[in-house]
């Protein structure tokens, strides 16, 4: 994802304080005053910017659903061509994601299911359209994958860049830019894969 250079709002401090705390001790095990605290408001300060923490957590799944496939969409758009140059900015900015967003990645694992089913459905909605432009481009870089191959593919794929938030500091590689070449080496090598079968 791209990164911004501003300061960020309060509202986007208390989104990232509120999935960072989500993700260490769960939706139930945070309230309203320790994610005021963080931001270094009260609690009942929150609500001038949220209903609630179930507001809270729909803007923090639906918003990054939706950011994924805004910055798919804009991969494609912005396209020279080459669908292998495409498929690796598509890479790139997953790995973006999963290397910075680690809490949110958690926090969807562990929390969906908390979600109004509207918000939810929502989610699901973003999710499968960004799969969708994935399966497209997969397929465009490798012809003569299957449809059905290619998005079992791009979902594994994910699996292995949404593995991130498993991996403790002695896991780590040395260096950011080294996680993320390995990151973008696994998931061309299962591309590569899944087209040789």
């Amino acid at each position: 994802m791209a990164t911004r250079t501003d300061a960020p709002t309060r509202r986007e401090q208390i989104l990232r304080e509120a999935a960072r705390l989500f993700a260490e001790r769960g939706f139930h095990g945070v309230g309203v005053d320790e994610i005021g605290a963080a931001v270094g408001i009260s609690g009942p300060g929150l609500y001038r910017h949220f209903a609630g923490k179930d507001a809270m957590l729909a803007e923090l799944l639906v918003g990054i659903s939706g950011q994924l496939l805004t910055g798919g969409k804009r991969c494609v758009a912005g396209a020279d061509g080459s669908p292998s140059r495409v498929l690796d900015a598509l890479i790139e900015g997953h790995i973006d994601f999963a290397l910075d967003d680690r809490s949110l990645i958690t926090l969807h694992d562990r929390e969906l299911d908390r979600l109004r089913d509207s918000d939810r459905k929502l989610v699901r909605q973003l999710q499968r359209q960004y799969v969708e432009i994935w399966v497209e481009v997969v397929r465009e870089v490798y012809p003569d994958l299957a449809e059905n191959a290619a998005r079992v593919s791009v979902h594994a794929v994910f699996g292995l860049l949404n593995s991130t938030p498993h991996l403790s500091r002695r896991d780590a590689l040395p260096s950011r830019a080294a996680m993320a070449d390995l990151l973008h080496r696994l998931a061309r090598g299962a591309f590569a894969a899944a087209a040789a079968e």
